[in-house]
């Protein structure tokens, strides 16, 4: 069986510790992989100096990372590409990988939000996939997409929307080999409390929770302006995440500012700092339901799929592919719309039995769209190569 080979952009870690996309779904991917009958084996390229332990589901294949990119290299980068050239500074910070993966057997490559591979990988034996999970080319013009990825093997995306766009940016050739594979969930680490749980206690307000990094497209502060709205005693709201992946960092200027804004909203609004993956389930296990109201065009979006896992009801915004994630067990409502997103919280929690329809269609959705769905979908795409 040959082996697939998961490339990650240097510097990522491929560790629990952290609660870093890209390496948690080829995480979920390699682990599907190996229950597979029979199992398909994973291997993953890793900067050597990043963070242990590291997941045990695809063998690592380490290397010695390239100073990064300068200010400086980025902009001859994008002076290089309209001028019909390559990024070599780009191409520069890429190589360790290559060369690392060029020393394996022949492999089939998945280049995660790595459009230079292709390119660098053109006189070896290796097929490779770019592997998006992004707006890859949004910088790219058509010709440009088409010199760089001249060789790749299939494109994949992760939602609908992201190929949309990928396909407009691609020459014709290019964009008939778009394929899409949704990420899935773990919902064996993801899943809701067990019956042993302790009941409610008479009068606690629900929990409703955000989690993801403290940034203004990830819309934390539309969730405070509509706490504020709401202003309801019988209910407490709790954000968790940070601006990167530690707990200790300094707090940002975006930062104090919704944390000055909650504590002048009349809500109960608590904070909690970025939480790893191993933590994440039993907190996610402790809300009532989980808003993820992003004002960006998120092409997935890992934390609705987990909050569906938890058996939560889940509110996301319109937007990207968060429609495609939560399907119709979410409530979708428009993005960067606080007055929407407060209407949406108050209908479910005035509404038990809404609630609890509502969590088990979470749950029954999580289930049927799991990291074995999503490696199914994905073992087709390499099957046709």
């Amino acid at each position: 069986m040959t082996t697939v080979i998961h490339a990650i952009t240097p510097g990522d870690h491929f560790s629990p510790r952290t609660g870093s996309a890209i390496p948690t779904v080829v995480h979920g991917l390699a682990s599907a992989a190996a229950r597979d009958v029979p199992p398909w084996p994973q291997a993953v390229v890793v900067d050597r100096s990043t963070m242990r332990p590291r997941y045990d589901s695809a063998e690592p294949i380490e290397y010695d990372s390239a100073p990064w990119l300068t200010r400086n290299e980025r902009g001859l980068d994008l002076v290089r590409a309209r001028l019909g050239g390559v990024r070599r500074g780009t191409a520069r910070f890429f190589t360790p990988v290559a060369d690392a993966i060029r020393a394996r057997e022949p492999s089939i490559v998945l280049a995660h939000n790595a459009p230079v591979l292709p390119w660098l990988l053109r006189d070896s034996p290796h097929q490779v996939i770019l592997y998006a999970h992004n707006d890859l080319l949004r910088t790219y013009t058509r010709a440009e997409a088409g010199r760089a990825l001249a060789g790749v093997a299939a494109i994949v995306c992760v939602s609908d929307s992201l190929a949309d766009r990928t396909r407009a940016a691609l020459p014709p050739a290019l964009a008939d080999q778009v394929h899409v594979v949704p990420n899935g969930v773990d919902a064996v680490q993801f899943s809701p409390a067990g019956d042993d749980a302790p009941p409610r206690p008479p009068g606690k307000p629900l929990r409703i929770m955000f989690v993801g990094r403290m940034i203004a497209e990830k819309g934390p502060d539309v969730l405070v302006e509509a706490a504020a709205r709401l202003q309801r005693p019988d209910l407490e709201f709790v954000i968790v995440g940070s601006r990167g992946f530690a707990r200790d960092a300094p707090l940002s200027a975006f930062e104090r500012e919704l944390r000055r804004t909650a504590q002048d909203s009349g809500a109960d609004i608590r904070f909690e700092p970025f939480v790893d993956r191993m933590s994440l389930p039993d907190l996610l296990r402790s809300a009532d339901a989980l808003v993820v109201p992003s004002r960006w065009a998120e092409p997935s979006g890992l934390t609705a799929s987990e909050g569906l896992a938890t058996g939560l009801p889940v509110i996301a915004s319109r937007i990207g592919g968060l429609p495609d994630v939560v399907g119709d067990a979410g409530i979708l409502v428009a993005p960067d719309d606080p007055a929407t997103l407060a209407d949406a919280i108050a209908a479910l929690a005035d509404d038990p039995a809404e609630r609890a329809r509502r969590a088990a269609a979470s749950r029954a959705y999580a289930l049927a769209h799991d990291w074995s769905w999503s490696w199914a979908r994905l073992r087709r795409v390499l099957e046709e190569l």
